[in-house]
């Protein structure tokens, strides 16, 4: 067992992949989560149940820990400050801070060069009349958005309600005539060393992702654009750790942003099974000091989201040795919740 502890924020499927990954590199995990039936404490060395404000019980947990990750982002940022006092927080909490709030992420982003959606800050139903060129567009909440939380579709000035009070600040951005939506996960190590996987090809359903494939169905140069853009984002942020970059593709081929996640994401879930090293594993390498090691694709792949009462059916079922089934064993089955997934090796 190695002697290192990594302690990790939040205990929904994220952290519970980390700890499978963790315990494979034979390092010992302690989970902190608000959510006292969270699936991540089944995997887990250690489980602390607690509201992320309690200091008693944070204290606790920095003192059973090395180094500090986390599987979402939505942390208050002031938390995550006062435990990098303590204890390495990677990502480092100030990338958290950027990424969290959408107008410092697309300016961010912008400021590298690199293409976004086009979009304006929005603070009033008077702003976005100032920015009708952006309409037919998609208002989202500046922050804590995420599966489509926090988000309006707004075709006219006519959307825009009489009765509507914007006590939060938005992003209004203009709807992309879409022809694919793709990802990058990215891994980058502590001494400037970077793995890149492939593009990922990702369907959504009703704003939530439900397919994932490589290889992508793009073309060379939004491969390798992706991959850079990816990389150069990264070194800017000076981030440690597993990210990914979402980007939309128009109808022009013209690559865009999205929207970046500073941890292990969704689509990442097919390099569990279609490369040597997952997204999860290279993270807790990174965040834990590890060195760098040699990232193999094993098979193309895809994987299914299973979303709410499609988990009864596949528990019940029996799959090939191609197909590779993820229970992530939460006690409550809601509509749209991610349940499992399920990923298929192709030729």
């Amino acid at each position: 067992m190695s002697d290192i502890t990594l302690g990790i924020i939040g205990s929904g499927q994220l952290g519970s992949l980390l700890c499978k990954a963790a315990k494979k590199l034979n390092i010992k995990t302690v989970v902190i989560s608000d959510d006292e039936k969270g699936p991540a404490q089944n995997y887990t060395d250690q489980f602390i149940f607690a509201k992320y404000e309690d200091k008693e019980k944070v204290k606790e947990f920095i003192s059973k820990v090395d180094i500090v990750t986390y599987e979402f982002e939505n942390i208050p940022i002031e938390i995550l400050k006062n435990i990098n006092k303590e204890r390495k927080v990677l990502p480092k909490p100030d990338i958290n801070q950027t990424v969290q709030n959408r107008k410092l992420e697309k300016t961010f982003v912008n400021n590298l060069g690199i293409r976004t959606t086009e979009w304006a800050f929005i603070k009033s139903a008077q702003d976005v009349k100032k920015n009708e060129k952006l309409l037919p567009g998609i208002l989202k909440t500046n922050t804590l958005g995420y599966d489509g939380h926090g988000q309006f579709v707004l075709k006219s000035l006519d959307d825009v309600k009489k009765d509507w009070c914007f006590t939060a600040d938005y992003i209004l951005e203009k709807k992309v005539n879409l022809s694919r939506e793709i990802s990058v996960v990215i891994t980058r190590f502590g001494n400037g060393e970077i793995y890149t996987y492939e593009p990922i090809e990702n369907i959504h359903k009703d704003q939530i992702l439900k397919y994932s494939k490589i290889p992508a169905d793009i073309s060379d140069e939004i491969f390798k654009k992706a991959q850079s853009n990816a990389k150069l984002i990264a070194e800017k942020l000076d981030y440690i750790g597993t990210m990914c970059v979402e980007y939309f593709i128009d109808q022009k081929n013209t690559l865009l942003v999205n929207e970046i996640a500073p941890r292990v994401h969704n689509s990442g879930h097919l390099t569990i099974n279609a490369f040597n090293i997952s997204q999860f594993e290279n993270h807790v390498r990174a965040v834990c000091g590890l060195k760098n090691d040699k990232v193999q694709k094993i098979s193309n792949a895809e994987m299914i989201n299973i979303l709410g009462k499609e988990i009864e059916e596949y528990r019940s079922r029996s799959f090939s040795d191609k197909e590779f089934f993820f229970d992530y064993e939460k006690k409550a089955i809601k509509d749209k919740r991610k349940m499992g997934h399920l990923t298929i090796l192709k030729k």
